[in-house]
């Protein structure tokens, strides 16, 4: 039976160099551990808590989820949170190790998300905005209509008909000339990039990879052995002329020409058909992650690298994470014609199960009765907007010294920081106030590292978390 709260905790220490977060984390572990808490008491609401000892209310949520996450509390609702009845003694929750964000962010190339969306989160689309109704009655009428095949398992490359329509959406609107058949369905970027890794490329093989750029890519070249060379990026992209200077044998370049990630320029004219001659000469691969390309908004959407592809070298990866929402775990891959029965003959053996059905006639209706098209016009709007709010937020309360940068594109922003000011302990600081920045220096690919925040806007509907955000870097650095 659940009893009544405890006492309050001690204060928290505004000094340390702990995040209030991490402090109380660790406070209630403590108390597990010592039997001050037992299987199956209840601890103060998140409000009560954060009045109690004067911290935002983002803070004990924060701390709460983690706990959640690795099995010392249990969410009940309206009643409360407990500590996990399933905890037979106390020194069970001493001797598990708990996994922080710094255990995780220790990890080369790996990029840590708190278990909750919280203001500012990088990768996460306007989740407020997306049509749910439109959504629920596609599913309803998906299930309505089932049939025994329907319960098989699903198409190992995709379902044709998603396949089609995505087929479809990438000539219109990317200028890409692809049939059906070279599209292939996977659960998301990295499933897309194990799919080319195994079908194409060598262990021990050497790739081009954008410096800074997105941690995760280099993480499943380095996990299939290849050797990474790290290019720089300036305002015309990936420095494609530094590269083949360089002189030495390149099997794959990897590029976000789009938008450049994380910094967001697009890649140059000049440099794509730089790019494109050198893989046409060398026969090398060009893997392009046009991870959000459709969000541009000082011009209309540049064409994919893919499309200017004259001689087969270019693999287009996309995804409906950025552009609908991350939990379908919904990605694509195109691939060149020639090399359409390689990639099935590697799919079938490594990817047979797929996707589930459900899920993928649900996007192929979505993308075909026009609700897809319709959703990009709409967000392209809404994110134009919001951007402009968090951008007006930050320039008013931001300390000097530091700069918002204002890309043409995208759905975060990069806030430049001084020199002296180390923005991974920042990121820490602020997730201990319940905001969710990344340091742009875990993205470096090489010693050349940046000092800045990468924060998206797609969530911030008005000017408040923006002048929130401002305020408490303010305080942190004062």
């Amino acid at each position: 039976m659940m009893t009544s709260p405890k006492p309050p905790f001690a204060p928290l220490e505004e000094q340390s160099a702990l995040p209030l977060y991490r402090q109380l984390y660790d406070r209630v572990l403590a108390a597990i551990a010592a039997g001050t808490l037992s299987a199956g008491d209840r601890l103060p609401s998140a409000r009560a808590m954060a009045k109690e000892l004067g911290v935002a209310r983002g803070t004990v949520e924060l701390a709460y989820s983690l706990l959640a996450s690795e099995g010392y509390l249990l969410a009940l609702g309206q009643k409360g949170t407990v500590i996990n009845p399933e905890l037979q003694k106390p020194g069970l929750a001493a001797s598990t190790a708990p996994v922080s964000s710094q255990v995780m962010e220790d990890s080369p190339d790996s990029l840590w998300r708190p278990p909750q969306l919280l203001p500012f989160q990088m990768g996460v689309p306007a989740l407020d905005a997306f049509p749910r109704k439109i959504w629920a009655r596609l599913g309803a009428r998906y299930l309505r209509g089932m049939r025994t095949g329907d319960l098989d398992y699903p198409a190992p490359h995709g379902l044709p008909a998603l396949r089609s329509a995505i087929a479809s959406y990438l000539q219109v609107s990317r200028g890409i000339d692809c049939g059906a058949h070279q599209v292939f369905i996977t659960s998301g970027w990295r499933n897309s990039l194990t799919l080319i890794a195994h079908t194409l490329l060598q262990p021990g093989a050497r790739a081009w990879v954008e410096d800074p750029g997105y941690p995760p890519t280099r993480q499943v070249l380095r996990q299939f052995g290849l050797e990474l060379e790290a290019v720089p990026v300036d305002a015309d992209g990936m420095n494609v002329e530094h590269a083949i200077a360089g002189g030495r044998a390149t099997q794959v370049a990897m590029v976000t020409p789009g938008h450049q990630s994380p910094l967001s320029m697009a890649l140059s004219l000049p440099r794509r058909q730089l790019l494109l001659d050198w893989a046409a000469r060398t026969g090398g691969w060009i893997v392009e992650d046009d991870y959000d390309g459709e969000y541009r908004y000082v011009s209309r959407p540049l064409p994919a690298l893919a499309s200017l592809d004259r001689h087969g070298r270019v693999l287009y990866a996309g995804t409906f994470s950025k552009v609908l929402f991350p939990s379908l775990r919904l990605a694509y891959l195109v691939v060149p014609q020639a090399q359409v029965a390689a990639f099935e003959r590697v799919g079938r053996a490594l990817f047979a199960a797929g996707s589930p059905s459900i899920t993928q006639a649900m996007v192929a209706e979505f993308i075909a009765e026009g609700h897809f098209a319709r959703h990009i016009q709409r967000m392209r709007r809404i994110y134009n907007e919001r951007r402009a709010l968090t951008i007006e937020a930050l320039e008013r309360s931001l300390p000097q010294g530091m700069q918002v940068e204002r890309s043409p594109g995208g759905m975060h922003l990069v806030l430049r920081l001084p020199k002296d000011v180390n923005d991974t302990a920042l990121a820490e600081q602020l997730l201990g106030r319940g905001i969710s920045v990344q340091a742009l220096s875990r993205w470096a690919a090489s010693s050349q590292r940046q000092s800045g925040l990468l924060l998206s806007f797609t969530n911030c509907a008005t000017a408040a978390p923006g002048e929130q955000l401002g305020a408490v870097i303010s305080t942190l650095l004062s």
